[in-house]
């Protein structure tokens, strides 16, 4: 393969080189046979199609950055390699996703536009329905054999609108990414085994407390990445945890039983000072710089982050073991966190691109799939930034500034704009601890999770009643979460909870619930987003 992949890597750059003589001439003095046709696609003197040409907006969310320091993305070193390993000419540009609504509204849409989330995301603003961008899949079938191959059901279903893929996603092959961290050296101090149960992981948080751990579990406000209760007692209160229940589709949260008992859980913990006594206001990065300083012993994060919370930690505990455990488990046996919607960016292709163009897009996004664009993306460009000894082995030199780091994000993040999001395996296999990640996804993660019934595009109703809808997939409405704060201080009963749920439904629940059991009973863009 990799011999072949090379013969055709050479060509390629042959084909460029000749293409970059010929460039050099003006229009008027080439024959009609090399000038570009009205695609964009410049013709050699055979007519077969050169370069791709097309305009490429990626989305971000942040307004700093790499690309930001980049007078020119058409000139930036990665860009050009792109472009040379794919045979395209890009015009690329990188917009925050929450600012689209000025694009669509100006009609200057680029032939390619990606966007976080999918086709029912804010940032598309109707747009799919409007008819801006094309069908996707008859072209994905001729041209798109290894997408086709790879992307799970549930990305496609999600990048679809009316039972037609609009989009290409970036995707998760494996939903589960959350994952319970412990601190493996306080666990040996306990005497202890690692929790198997909610009642086991009471007793040895109770146990750190002893040992005079800070934290035993670490809390954020909101409950997010501190759901590992909810989780056991399959309550989460998020945008894709709904589930059927007698004909209706409803949210987890309803279930006044389970979600009593997670609520008691949480009590005791902080009754006997086992979770902060502020949680309810700790910030993201009050949450991060606990763990970077070894304050928690047990926490919730992406199982993929663990290298950098081992290196992290070490800094302040040198003798600090971390590792990846499998989450307590609740009474019906469920435990885990929530599976993860399938789609991270979609991207689609404007209406107006001619077919053959069209063609060339999507066979340049079933290229991002191969061994070889994952070399690149991940490591850069061989004698570069990375070497291969005779045996084939990669030494690469990860980036240590946060210039570099950024570099290294808009290179194997931001510019690979499809491929299986999971985690880099590529990279990860380089070291220990990225072998340990691997092994927590292949034997952790892979057992446990939360499936739930999400909606793309998402309820309409949600925008009629924003404190009855989760404003972040992994954050549960305003109301409920109020109402879980004020039960576990102690200021409501917990025994309320059944009045929660009725506040819920006459505050315009009820029309939530039926539009979503309609959805669903139609299967208009109502995903059960699970483990294939």
């Amino acid at each position: 393969m990799k011999k072949w992949t090379g013969m055709g890597l050479s060509l390629v750059l042959a084909a460029s080189l000749m293409a970059g003589c010929s460039a050099n001439k003006p229009a008027e003095q080439q024959p009609a046979d090399q000038q570009a046709d009205n695609g964009g696609n410049q013709q050699t003197a055979e007519g077969q199609k050169e370069r791709a040409k097309f305009s490429f907006l990626l989305p971000t969310t942040v307004s700093s950055g790499y690309h930001t320091r980049v007078p020119d993305l058409n000139k930036d070193k990665w860009v050009l390699k792109l472009e040379e390993l794919t045979n395209t000419d890009l015009d690329i540009k990188v917009m925050e996703d929450a600012k689209y609504g000025v694009m669509f509204a100006s009609n200057d849409i680029p032939d390619v536009v990606g966007s976080i989330g999918g086709p029912g995301s804010k940032s598309m603003s109707g747009s799919i329905e409007s008819g801006i961008f094309m069908p996707l899949d008859d072209l994905l079938q001729k041209y798109a054999p290894n997408l086709m191959k790879l992307i799970p059901k549930a990305a496609w279903e999600t990048a679809s609108y009316e039972g037609k893929i609009y989009g290409i996603p970036e995707f998760l092959k494996s939903p589960s990414r959350r994952a319970t961290y412990i601190r493996t050296d306080l666990l040996e101090k306990t005497g202890l085994q690692a929790p198997k149960t909610v009642d086991e992981f009471l007793n040895v948080l109770r146990a750190f407390k002893k040992l005079g751990v800070e934290t035993p579990y670490q809390m954020r406000e909101n409950f997010k990445y501190a759901d590992i209760v909810l989780g056991a007692f399959d309550v989460l209160p998020y945008k894709d945890q709904f589930e059927l229940v007698d004909g209706q589709v409803v949210p987890k949260f309803f279930d006044s039983e389970n979600m009593q008992k997670a609520l008691e859980v949480y009590k005791t913990m902080y009754e006997e000072g086992l979770i902060p006594k502020e949680f309810a206001t700790i910030s993201s990065t009050d949450f991060t710089k606990s763990i970077d300083a070894g304050k928690p012993g047990i926490w919730s994060q992406n199982a993929a982050g663990m290298p950098g919370y081992r290196a992290n930690v070490k800094l302040a505990v040198p003798d600090a073991q971390i590792d990846i455990i499998p989450s307590p488990k609740g009474p019906e046996g469920k435990g885990g966190y929530f599976f993860y919607s399938p789609v991270v960016r979609t991207f689609y292709i404007n209406k107006n691109v001619e077919e053959e163009r069209a063609a060339e897009i999507v066979k340049f996004f079933d290229w991002m799939v191969t061994p070889e664009a994952e070399e690149f993306f991940t490591f850069g460009v061989e004698g570069d930034t990375y070497t291969k000894d005779a045996g084939g082995a990669v030494s690469y030199k990860f980036p240590e500034t946060k210039e570099q780091q950024e570099e290294e994000g808009w290179r194997s993040g931001t510019l690979w704009a499809v491929h299986d999001s999971t985690y880099n395996k590529l990279r990860l296999e380089l070291n220990e601890d990225g072998q340990a990640t691997l092994d927590a996804f292949d034997n952790v993660l892979s057992q446990e999770g939360l499936s739930g019934i999400g909606f793309y595009p998402e309820l309409s109703t949600f925008s009629k009643y924003p404190d009855l809808a989760a404003p972040q997939p992994d954050v549960g409405p305003k109301l409920v979460i109020d109402h879980m704060v004020r039960m576990i201080y102690g200021k409501e009963p917990i025994s309320d909870w059944p009045k929660v749920v009725e506040e819920y439904k006459a505050k315009g629940g009820d029309e939530i619930v039926k539009e979503a059991t309609e959805r669903w009973n139609n299967k208009q863009g109502a995903v059960m987003i699970d483990r294939e």
